[in-house]
């Protein structure tokens, strides 16, 4: 059997194994003193969840409870299904659980205090909110605009550029695996640039999630796109061709979103980075 097929009919089933874990879980808060709410955020919240989606989980405890349940986070985890493997730090205020049934669980612990409304918390699916939290939450965030702030610009066009001189630097020591990583670098910073143009909210750098296929924001065109800048070959002919047509599109998008802050772009400047190495 091949590498999609193989596992077809487990697949097929994890939607239902999902919400098997989603119902235990709920039984296990719900009756919790000192879990004033939770809700899940992702797809899940979105309402665009396929076979694969997470259970991006998200518990609001009490203040003085709080680092209990961050300690015993992973005991918790065990209450709602047979755990494979952890994929987190001891110290963190996550935990991710791995359950042999393939259903994977992000679980996030908050104070009350920790919560303030946001961009990114205006899709709440809200399963437990017996004091109005998460509601009050979800209403104030709903007014909000993702804004790239003037640092924020200069922070992404700063790391454009050095992706892109590592991009030469890698090549010319033979270092192909790393010189590829920064071609992937210029690719999401280009995504970014795309998201926030469009409106929309970008992941955390470096996360692919639904940039591309089905759920993806980005039109047919940047998704093209996205597949021509794939590195294939420890070339460094085709490299630096990839890194031509992500220069350009960069060029285009970073004045869209210069005249959009106010930022005056200075041409000959970005030209004299650029041709550095191309």
């Amino acid at each position: 059997m091949g590498f999609l097929t193989k596992h077809k009919q487990r697949d097929a089933s994890l939607p239902a194994e999902r919400q098997k874990i989603r119902e235990v879980i709920y039984k296990d808060l719900v009756q919790d003193p000192n879990i004033l709410a939770f809700f899940y955020g992702g797809s899940l919240a979105k309402g665009n969840e396929d076979l694969y989606s997470d259970l991006d989980l998200r518990i609001v405890v009490k203040d003085e409870a709080f680092e209990t349940y961050r300690s015993k986070k992973k005991e918790r985890a065990t209450n709602w299904g047979d755990v494979l493997y952890y994929e987190d730090f001891p110290s963190a205020t996550y935990s991710i659980a791995h359950y042999r049934s393939f259903i994977k669980v992000d679980t996030f612990y908050y104070r009350q205090s920790d919560l303030h409304p946001s961009v990114y918390l205006k899709h709440l699916l809200i399963e437990h909110d017996p004091h109005g939290i998460l509601h009050q939450l979800r209403d104030k965030s709903q007014s909000l605009t993702y804004l790239f702030s003037e640092q924020e610009f200069e922070v992404w066009r700063g790391k454009f550029f050095a992706y892109l001189h590592e991009v030469y630097r890698r090549v010319q020591r033979g270092e192909y695996n790393y010189a590829f990583q920064m071609v992937d670098s210029l690719s999401y910073s280009i995504v970014i640039g795309w998201y926030v143009e469009m409106g929309e909210v970008p992941n955390s750098f470096g996360d692919w999630s639904k940039v591309e296929g089905p759920r993806s924001p980005l039109s047919e065109e940047q998704q093209r796109l996205l597949e021509q800048w794939d590195t294939k070959n420890r070339d460094a002919k085709e490299l630096f061709t990839i890194s031509r047509s992500q220069k350009a599109e960069f060029i285009r998008i970073h004045s869209t979103l210069a005249e959009r802050i106010g930022i005056p772009v200075n041409q000959a400047w970005i030209n004299e980075i650029i041709d550095m190495v191309l």
